[in-house]
């Protein structure tokens, strides 16, 4: 099978996502099968001298004016395009004639646009570019969805949609496991603690469904028990911002909060590994890859219970109410004094998200997006005559 998969723009930094594109490039040619990975080419958006604004903006023309022609060009020989992700729906238009797929990984940028998110709001220039991915998206003939919960956000946005809708989940993204003893003692003294503290860990960016300061909020309950009075919060990702810096010095002893920013997947490992649990209370998320890593670590979960989250903890985690952060405590220290049961649970879970479990379905939904344009095209042909 000849596949062409439409990754990101590279200076548009989306990571996550030129990850998820190269882990389907690798795994569908050991298959066998003639992959092509594309990226929109940064013509423009190279010069080293673009900071900020004028970066994006440059590169919206390299990404909606100069990739079209190019990624048609790249897709000529394909049996079916695959647009990896929802963002640049409007790529499918690329594909031409050839039948294509496309991965629909949240709606989050799309109903933020909608004013959905209470107290969120996006500009109008924002809000223009989510209805245009939103209308690629209600074009799809065949739609991949990374979890139910998205599968249920795209219906609601497009009750009338007609494409083929899979959900696939994600696999585990890197070779995640339990860390050796004396990799947890390398990154506790790493950051100067001793090798038999006690913490809780979290691991996410700043965007607003992270809820990062609910983090900050359950933990300042956390260490109002005598159970967790001396122990400790790691939290993994990007700085913290004003309100989370501002929020810890109010409310949370000297010491007890580290910032560990942008970590290795090697010490990533090592503190799932070593946590007494990881904090995970998101408003929202496409997926949620940390509560798999956390899993396969042997680190006990503690998440929203709404979807996504709950979906991919599988019922292998301590489920709270992220809106409220003394509840959520008392519900923590509760849950994990069964902390072997949830290690136990949470093994087998993440266990069951396989690579090969993912790739078959991938290659199944090609072979439905192929099956579905020849009928099609067969209808259209007798419809003809």
């Amino acid at each position: 099978m000849k596949i062409v998969l439409i990754s990101n723009y590279l200076p548009g930094a989306s990571q996550s996502m030129i990850r998820y594109a190269r882990m389907l490039e690798q795994h569908l040619s050991s298959r066998g099968h003639d992959v092509t990975l594309v990226y929109p080419p940064a013509f423009l958006g190279r010069a080293p001298f673009l900071r900020g604004s004028l970066a994006k903006w440059i590169g919206y023309i390299d990404m909606y004016l100069v990739a079209p022609p190019y990624l048609r060009w790249k897709c000529r020989g394909a049996d079916v395009v695959h647009v990896c992700d929802h963002s640049n729906s409007m790529y499918l238009r690329c594909a031409g004639e050839k039948p294509h797929v496309l991965t629909c990984h949240d709606l989050l940028a799309v109903k933020a646009a909608r004013r959905l998110y209470e107290g969120i709001r996006i500009k109008a220039t924002g809000r223009l570019q989510q209805r245009w991915i939103a209308s690629g998206i209600r074009s799809s003939q065949n739609l991949i969805c990374v979890s139910e919960k998205t599968k249920e956000d795209v219906l609601a946005l497009a009750p009338e949609i007609r494409a083929e809708i899979k959900v696939i989940h994600h696999p585990l993204n890197f070779d995640c496991r339990p860390a050796g003893a004396d990799e947890v003692k390398r990154v506790l003294a790493g950051i100067g603690w001793p090798p038999n503290t006690e913490y809780f860990f979290h691991v996410g960016g700043n965007q607003w469904y992270k809820n990062r300061l609910g983090v900050l909020k359950i933990f300042a309950e956390l260490k109002r028990m005598l159970r967790f009075e001396r122990t400790r919060l790691v939290m993994a990702g990007k700085p913290f911002t004003r309100e989370m810096v501002a929020l810890r010095q109010s409310a949370l002893p000297e010491g007890a909060v580290l910032e560990a920013v942008d970590i290795s997947d090697r010490d990533l490992q090592a503190f799932y590994t070593g946590a007494v649990a990881l904090l995970f209370p998101s408003w929202e998320e496409g997926f949620g890859w940390p509560i798999l890593e956390a899993q396969a670590c042997g680190c006990p979960v503690v998440t929203a219970d709404r979807g996504p989250m709950k979906e991919i903890a599988g019922g292998a985690a301590v489920l709270i109410d992220p809106n409220k952060p003394g509840e959520a405590a008392g519900r923590v220290a509760r849950g994990l004094e069964e902390r072997d049961r949830l290690r136990a649970m949470g093994f087998r879970n993440a266990a069951g998200f396989t690579v090969d479990r993912a790739i078959d379905a991938y290659v199944d939904a090609y072979a439905t997006a192929m099956r579905r344009k020849s009928e099609l095209v067969g209808a259209q042909e007798r419809g003809s005559r």
